[in-house]
């Protein structure tokens, strides 16, 4: 999809290589896997939490821009039918800036809507039309 994705966690090397080798979800797993050992990207996400990482997902626009953020505790795992939406979402926005996707949009094609004073109080009622 045009996408480069990193996934970076305090573990060393070693244990990505487990993990990728015994958890059969990320038996496919092709993207870069990187250590932050030290903690010094966390810190500077604001994820760094006595010696442990938040899970951050990040979707960062070529030009730098971060486009989306969220971060959960330690037992919370991640989405990743959510961050595949956000990340589309976010493309299609970046060709049609004046509309916005609600949350339910999923694909390009879906209904969205045009941000304005008009739409406070009325979502709702827009995606009903």
């Amino acid at each position: 999809m045009g996408c480069e994705i990193v996934s970076v966690s305090a573990d060393t090397q070693f244990v990505h290589l487990a993990w990728q080798r015994e958890e059969k979800d990320l038996a496919n797993v092709k993207f870069h896997m990187a250590s932050d050992r030290n903690g010094d990207l966390a810190r500077q996400f604001g994820i760094w939490n006595n010696g442990f990482t938040l899970r951050g997902t990040y979707l960062v626009a070529p030009d730098g821009k971060l486009m989306s953020a969220e971060v959960n505790f330690l037992n919370l795992g991640r989405n990743i039918d959510e961050t595949l939406r956000k990340f589309k979402a976010n493309v299609y926005l970046g060709k049609h800036s004046a509309e916005g996707c609600p949350a339910k949009w999923k694909d390009e094609g879906d209904k969205t809507l045009k941000p304005g004073p008009g739409m406070v109080g009325r979502v709702h009622e827009a995606m009903q039309k």
